[in-house]
């Protein structure tokens, strides 16, 4: 069991390799990331949060209006799905048998 663990493992770790090899440079300047439209030629949502930012919130961060004002819902659901996976956790493994 343990050389069928450890040959999946390796398997897997070749097949992440192999998949990340495709992906752009960290900070590439010609990454998808950085195009100000996308292939289709529809504008990207990067710049549009670059470019909006300071006059849709108050906040001198970026990373906070994107966080905060942009996705705050989403925000909130992931901590929620996070909090409550913590709970159940912590319920499960302190019942007694």
């Amino acid at each position: 069991m343990r050389k069928t663990s450890l040959i999946a493992l390796v398997l897997f770790g070749a097949l992440l390799l192999y998949a990340s090899s495709g992906l752009p440079g960290h900070g590439d300047p010609d990454g998808p990331s950085h195009r100000e439209q996308s292939r289709v030629g529809s504008p990207g949502a990067a710049a549009h949060y670059i470019r909006q930012a300071k006059g849709d919130a108050a906040s001198p961060n970026i990373v906070t209006v994107v966080l905060a004002d942009y996705r705050g819902f989403d925000t909130l659901g992931e901590t929620i799905v996070v909090f409550t996976a913590g709970l159940v956790c912590s319920l499960i493994l302190r019942r007694n048998p």
